[in-house]
């Protein structure tokens, strides 16, 4: 009888050990979930391929690579954390991290990563991945947002060219766009589905802050004068200057470039990743160049959110999986993981690589702007997904296409948003 419990003790713990992901392989092998969102060609090949070299060089810590998707990447990762079946090493951007770093889902990095990756990426970017106390996060790549141009109109018309060294400022940027508009066409094209963090990103070039946090810890909405430059500059250029298209408001990135190439919209503001597109999707023979966004009373400033890698706080070989990461974000590699991405690496080593300071592609322009990004505004604040989803999302739509002006704006955004915000400092 008691043999017999034994053997069932046994076999119930073999089963338990069967069921637990990142456990020990056979020959006690370490098998290391990454979950990556790369989904470009490119991208995923670059991150595969970096896969198989830690497993070539790493036989007794196996990595396993698993494909994940960035519009399903919360939710599924809410599912895994709540089921305890997360991946190990997590794929995400740094505006998806707050609620799971609060929520305990994230291990805390600080003792867990290299001197060496501690130090290559500037403070400036690990506020990003910085929530209370703790670091939950690497920002490895980030993307500023730039103007794609029309190389041909823009030389024919005569304006200015705007370099890093000499942007054009909003006021300028306005003159521009109405300089090039007429017979049908337009100066600028902006897509503008999802205003909030297009908008809120570039004011900061303006000064623009938009969230307060006081001494108490408490975060409220105030949209001051500097907060209305970005937005009256595109209200102004669709309903009153007519240098923007207003149908494209309402469209994503992609929606716009058949009417780039088509002649329609002289520039078009987007992520600088929109290039491996443009590259692609160009007629033979279409000139296009990358100009800076235009400068404010705070210059070139401008927020991102950079894609990071996380570690499963109930993974149980964190030290291995910080190793990963480490070995992945090597300078060569992440260079490798930003040309496969078509973005900038956050690693200040990575970024002096000869192959991202090529004028090809407008290379040399997204990494001249790598030293000007800052935290987007909304990083840290608890509630800004309601916030951006049921106040402010809505509001700027309706303020960009003309239904409601400036001061209705500032209502909503401060009166609404901060009753949506308060639920959640209470």
């Amino acid at each position: 009888m008691r043999a017999r419990l034994v053997t069932g003790v046994l076999v119930l713990l073999l089963l338990l050990a069967g069921c637990t992901g990142g456990g020990p392989a056979e020959g006690g092998r370490i098998t290391l979930r990454f979950q990556s969102l790369a989904w470009q060609q490119e991208s995923v090949k670059a991150n595969k391929e970096l896969v198989k070299e830690w497993n070539a060089a790493h036989p007794d810590v196996k990595v396993e690579y698993v494909q994940g998707s960035w519009d399903s990447v919360h939710d599924q990762l809410l599912t895994s954390f709540e089921g305890g079946e997360a991946p190990d090493i997590i794929h995400d951007a740094s505006d998806d991290l707050a609620d799971f770093a609060y929520g305990g889902y994230l291990a805390d990095l600080r003792g867990l990563l290299s001197r060496r990756l501690k130090s290559d990426i500037p403070q400036r970017s690990w506020q990003t991945t910085t929530f209370g106390d703790g670091v939950y996060g690497v920002p490895f790549l980030q993307e500023p947002r730039v103007l794609i141009a029309n190389a041909g109109r823009l030389k024919k018309s005569g304006v200015r060219i705007p370099t890093p060294e000499h942007p054009w400022s909003w006021r300028e940027f306005r003159q521009v766009t109405k300089q090039l508009s007429g017979d049908g066409r337009y100066g600028v094209a902006w897509p503008l589905k999802e205003p909030v963090s297009a908008t809120l990103n570039l004011s900061l070039s303006a000064g623009g802050e938009l969230f307060h946090r006081g001494a108490d810890g408490k975060v409220t909405v105030r949209f001051g004068a500097p907060d209305q430059v970005v937005p009256r500059t595109v209200h102004d250029q669709a309903n009153t200057d007519h240098s923007a298209s207003p149908t494209t408001l309402g469209s994503g990135g992609s929606d716009t470039l058949p009417g780039f190439f088509g002649g329609k919209y002289a520039m078009v503001p987007l992520g600088f990743s929109y290039r491996q597109q443009i590259a692609q999707q160009a007629p033979k023979g279409f000139a296009w160049q990358v100009l800076p966004a235009p400068a404010g009373a705070d210059g070139l400033a401008q927020g991102v959110s950079p894609q990071t890698l996380s570690i499963a706080e109930d993974s149980p070989h964190k030290k291995e999986a910080a190793a990963f990461v480490d070995f992945l974000l090597r300078p060569r590699n992440m260079v490798r993981l930003a040309l496969g991405d078509w973005m900038l690496p956050t690693g200040t080593r990575a970024l002096k690589d000869p192959a991202l300071h090529t004028a090809e592609d407008g290379w040399a322009t997204g990494t001249a702007l790598a030293a000007h990004l800052r935290s987007a505004p909304a990083q840290s604040v608890r509630g800004y997904p309601e916030w951006k989803d049921k106040v402010a999302t809505p509001a700027f739509q309706e303020y960009y296409s003309g239904a409601i002006g400036l001061d209705e704006l500032r209502h909503r955004l401060e009166k609404d948003g901060n009753l949506v915000l308060a639920r959640y400092q209470r």
